[in-house]
């Protein structure tokens, strides 16, 4: 864990918890990880993963464009100058308002089905996406290239719906194709992406292949990156990558309390983290390594639990920890991605700070809800 324990510690008492606290240093390293595997590929980061300004802007200082998935995300990108051919805007079910957005942010749309070509905006700049039905080594709720998924077009479809897009007018950039978040398996990507170079003999030669992101962070990138590269040769194509997780993953912690233990046929260390803050572990069966911020003799068996009246509020189930007193800070590692993005006020629990470190000091990056916040757009 590169953050020391004095770090840690510090933030937790400055902030209070449960805190999400990230790695700038870290989130440097990770991108400059993707840049050198992938070369020349542009990378659009999937703001989805962790939409924090601070966060947001450094990406973006550094030469990245965004993929979004909403009108919020887009107006996040808006906030901070981008627009152009540094936006994507992709998802299933569009809304009037966010095509409006994307056109006059003139950001290419992704067409995710054949009903979209009459939606779009006129003139539209936009890349087509394929959904190679295949089986990918992930959760079932991760896992969007699957024929059972709701993304995408079969390839049966996709050269169809290229040629109307072009008699509408608008722009066609070429083919997108994304199998997922955390594949555990380089093959799947490698599957992927022969599944859409089979197309190439129906379509010719295209400007832009997109093969979205997905990458374990301890994915083999170079190889992922040399079998993206030789898909987009075959389309004469530029290639585009939008990661998400792999670059932020792994440069956060959630920081949360000890309050308490509980023996009842199993040992529950109870903290002050839950669903709320965390919904990894309840939606998708998450594991997550933890750290504990304290010594004991004795090591037993426990189960993290939150504080909602939800029997599926556990943080981690059946995990070694050192006997935990109330007041002592366990801290929860690889929540960079997905995890204060996720949160919520169910409950009316107040959302919990975010801070930054930069190698020297902790910088507040999210304030921590108040209560009253909770409920301060209710009329």
């Amino acid at each position: 864990m590169p953050l020391s324990r004095h770090a840690l510690s510090d933030a937790a008492q400055r902030f209070g918890t449960p805190l999400y606290v990230y790695d700038d240093a870290e989130l440097t390293a990770a991108r400059r990880r993707v840049q050198q595997a992938f070369g020349t590929a542009r990378v659009f980061y999937a703001m989805k993963a962790n939409p924090n300004l601070t966060l947001l802007r450094g990406f973006a200082a550094a030469g990245l464009g965004f993929e979004c998935v909403s009108l919020g995300e887009l107006a996040r990108a808006e906030a901070l100058g981008l627009s152009g051919e540094r936006l994507i805007l992709n998802g299933p079910a569009k809304s009037d308002a966010e095509y409006a957005a994307a056109a006059r942010l003139g950001a290419t749309i992704v067409v995710d089905r054949e009903e979209e070509v009459m939606l779009l905006p006129p003139g539209s700049r936009v890349l087509v996406r394929v959904n190679p039905s295949l089986t990918v080594s992930t959760h079932d709720h991760l896992a969007t290239g699957t024929a059972r998924s709701k993304f995408g077009l079969t390839p049966e479809q996709v050269p169809g719906t290229l040629n109307e897009l072009r008699d509408a007018g608008h722009e066609v950039l070429g083919l997108h194709v994304h199998i997922g978040s955390a594949i555990e398996q380089a093959e799947d990507f490698t599957a992927a992406f022969a599944r859409v170079t089979a197309l190439r003999s129906q379509v010719g030669e295209l400007g832009v292949l997109n093969v979205g992101g997905g990458w374990q962070s301890n994915a083999d990138l170079p190889g992922i990156a040399y079998e993206a590269h030789e898909a987009a040769r075959a389309f004469g194509a530029e290639l585009w990558v939008e990661p998400g997780r792999y670059l932020v993953a792994g440069a956060g912690w959630l920081l949360t309390r000890v309050v308490g233990t509980k023996r009842t046929g199993r040992n529950f260390c109870l903290v002050d983290a839950g669903m709320t803050e965390f919904l990894r572990p309840m939606l998708y069966g998450a594991a997550h390594p933890l750290y504990p911020m304290w010594d004991a003799l004795a090591t037993e068996i426990w189960d993290v639990a939150g504080p909602a009246c939800e029997s599926g509020d556990l943080l981690a189930r059946g995990v070694p920890l050192p006997t935990p007193q109330r007041g002592q800070l366990l801290v929860i590692g690889e929540v960079g991605a997905y995890g204060a993005s996720m949160s919520s006020s169910y409950l009316s629990r107040p959302r919990p700070a975010e801070a930054l470190w930069d190698g020297q000091e902790w910088h507040l990056i999210r304030r921590r809800e108040t209560p009253q916040e909770t409920w301060a757009a209710e009329v």
